[in-house]
């Protein structure tokens, strides 16, 4: 048997994953229907939309088996999204990847697997459409180009939950794609006894700009503030816009004078974007941070509470 390898794009490809919140939850309705149709259409036993994250296979929709998660290490999807294509395995005991796999020798005796990588709109490879048989088949071009319509119909179904995910005016992370993301990062900095600081961000005077140069020019400003975190904090920090003139980042492996400078070069960045500012009005904003040691367990929720706190504690202490 052959471990398959991991990704060049790994850690991009975990990310989106995890924004989409789409792991260890219940079945939908638009990814079993396709299941089904791909049961039915190749007159295979098993058809599942997998999805493949750090360390196993899940299914977001399974027919003719239970749903239940596998370890990576033995999966078959775990080979087809190293591709770009259907992976094809007429014969799975002729095949020196797939002939001494647990999944081979014993249930479900896998005999015949074809699968086809399921992406992301960014590109990722998050798992795959596959059909397998209890015994071994082919499969011909016309199939096979089949198979790649309906993967094609799971990417649509994909597309339109991270659509869910994002803020279409800042293409931040909104909301709920923002707490998919730092759960995800919190869980990883305590299981590597990381330090972390959420940062909470309120635009100042938003509703007045709007009053008096309307709601375009808002828009502009919460673009303008959203590129300018963008452009502040690391790649590998969580940003996101949580609704309104609100917005957090989520920094781990930071520490205190990490956070501050961080700090200090969003005031500057945004100091120097008002300089430059034609519209009569600049960006201003208050905020509170909570910074989270190495052994902490705060979960989302509790940060944005606390730091929303201190942000509002910050804004009452300027306006006296």
């Amino acid at each position: 048997m052959r471990v398959p390898a991991i990704p060049e794009n790994e850690e991009e490809r975990i990310d989106t994953l995890q924004a989409l919140d789409v792991l260890d939850t219940k079945p939908e309705e638009r990814f079993d229907r396709l299941t089904r149709l791909a049961r039915r259409l190749f007159n295979v036993p098993i058809a599942l939309v997998n999805l493949i994250d750090e360390h196993r296979e899940w299914p977001k929709s399974a027919q003719g088996i239970e749903r239940s998660e596998s370890p990576r290490d033995i999966s078959f999807c775990g080979h087809t999204i190293l591709g770009d294509d259907v992976l094809l395995v007429p014969d799975t005991r002729l095949d020196e990847r797939f002939r001494d796999n647990p999944r081979v020798k014993d249930a479900p005796r896998i005999r015949f697997y074809a699968g086809c990588p399921v992406r992301a709109p960014n590109g990722s490879k998050l798992g795959t459409l596959c059909i397998i048989d209890r015994e071994p088949r082919q499969l011909g071009e016309e199939e096979k180009a089949l198979l790649r319509d309906l993967t094609r119909m799971v990417e649509q179904e994909i597309a339109a939950i991270q659509l869910a995910t994002m803020d279409e005016l800042t293409m931040l992370s909104n909301r709920r794609g923002f707490e998919a993301l730092s759960r995800h990062a919190l869980e990883l900095s305590r299981r590597l006894k990381k330090p972390a600081a959420f940062l909470y961000f309120e635009l100042d005077g938003s509703k007045q700009m709007n009053d008096q140069f309307g709601h375009a020019e808002g828009d502009h400003k919460l673009r303008s503030f959203a590129e300018l975190l963008r452009h502040t904090f690391r790649e590998s920090d969580v940003v996101g816009r949580l609704g309104g003139y609100e917005f957090a980042v989520l920094m781990t492996n930071a520490s205190d004078t990490e956070l501050d400078n961080a700090v200090e070069r969003l005031e500057k960045a945004v100091d120097q974007h008002n300089k430059k500012a034609a519209q009569g009005y600049g960006i201003e904003f208050s905020f509170g941070k909570v910074t989270i040691d190495a052994a902490g367990h705060a979960n989302v929720a509790d940060l944005m509470v606390e730091a929303n706190a201190l942000m509002y504690k910050q804004k009452t202490s300027e306006d006296i």
